[in-house]
Parts: C-alpha cells; sequence; structure tokens
C-alpha cells in the first residue's frame, strides 16, 4: 500500500512538472522563445523546432543549383532597400502597419511559407501596388502611402523578390520603405522556425 501512495505521489509530481517539461528549450532569441502573429487564418505561434537533432529534407536541403538562374544574390537587390534578419522579420510580422511578402509564385506559398506572410507572386507585384498602401494615377502609381514592406523568397539564390523589389522602386515604390529577407525560406527552415502550408 505505502509503495502504491508512493508510485502515485511520484506520477502526480510529473504531472505537475508538465509545464517546465514543456517549456521551450530552443528560443528564437534569448529573450523571445517564441511569438505569436496574425495571419489570414487567424493567429499562428511562430517557434522554433524543438527537436535538437531535427535536418531539413527535400528541396531545403540542397546546397546547389544551377547559376544561372540559381545564382548568390548581392545582399542588397538595390539602392535603399535595408536587408534583415529573422528577428528583424518576425518584428515587422508583429507591426499592424507592416507587411511581410512571400513573393514566390503561388504553389510555392501553398507548399510551405512564413505565417502572416501575404502572397504577392514577383510575377504580379508591378500589377498588385492597391495591396501595398500604393494608388494608381495617371503617370502609374502614388506610393507616397506607402506601406513598410518585407519581400522574401526561397533563399539566397533566389532571384525572385529581388526581381519583385526592382519592379517595385521602378513602379514607383519608395526603396527606404522595403526590406529583404535575404535568407528566405531555406534560412527560415535551417532555422526550424514555424512555417504554414504543407511544406516538411
Amino acid at each position: 500500500m505505502i509503495r502504491y501512495f508512493i508510485a502515485v505521489g511520484i506520477a502526480l509530481v510529473a504531472l505537475g512538472g508538465t509545464g517546465v517539461a514543456d517549456e521551450l528549450k530552443v528560443g528564437i532569441t534569448k529573450e523571445m522563445k517564441s511569438v505569436t502573429v496574425e495571419s489570414p487564418d487567424g493567429p499562428i505561434e511562430i517557434r522554433r523546432i524543438q527537436d535538437q537533432n531535427h535536418e531539413i529534407t527535400g528541396e531545403f536541403a540542397r546546397t546547389s543549383r544551377a547559376c544561372p538562374p540559381f545564382c548568390i544574390q548581392p545582399i542588397s537587390p538595390a539602392e535603399g532597400v535595408t536587408t534583415i534578419g529573422e528577428v528583424e522579420l518576425i518584428e515587422m510580422l508583429q507591426e499592424p502597419d507592416a507587411l511581410v511578402v512571400d513573393s514566390r509564385t503561388v504553389d510555392w506559398f501553398q507548399g510551405g511559407s512564413i505565417p502572416g506572410a501575404i502572397s504577392l507572386p514577383y510575377t504580379q507585384v508591378s500589377d498588385r501596388l492597391t495591396e501595398l498602401g500604393c494608388e494608381p494615377d495617371f503617370d502609374g502609381w502614388d506610393c507616397a502611402n506607402a506601406k513598410r514592406v518585407a519581400l522574401f523568397c526561397n533563399g539566397l539564390w533566389c532571384g525572385q523578390s529581388p526581381t519583385a523589389i526592382r519592379a517595385m522602386i521602378a513602379a514607383g515604390y519608395p526603396a527606404e520603405r522595403i526590406f529583404y529577407y535575404r535568407g528566405g525560406m531555406q534560412s527560415w527552415r535551417v532555422l526550424g522556425l514555424t512555417i504554414t502550408g504543407e511544406g516538411d
């Protein structure tokens, strides 16, 4: 009987400690364990994969692609554009007046994207600047009220977001309101951060 109560006591202590066991051991930063962002499907928590032996597989594990067209992109795609990393991108995802744009084609977006990002393919960006705060005028676009936007694509070797950024600037979008997440989906996945969609 005493053994029974000892066993029950141990089980209760173990159950009571599940909050500690569930605590995130792999945070985003030292101070930021996870963050919740808004998406069209509701709030999504961004966190890192907790399995410290996790490795990426499939398309995003590849290190080499034919160049051209998959050439390493420069640190900045255009003068005046600010290049950012994951922490800055997460901060922008939390800002109500900023937008994070997945500039890849729709099939890539549906296969897995950054929570809170909107799909605006690089082939359509010049025609859809109203979604970013610009208004059409007689000469093209009035971007006086353009939003702060961060664009990304598949990774350091992907030219889709740099192409979109240059098209935006050519259409009149202020370069100083554009941010480039150069690491893209490959770096996001390497860090084990949450993705949406069916991707691994």
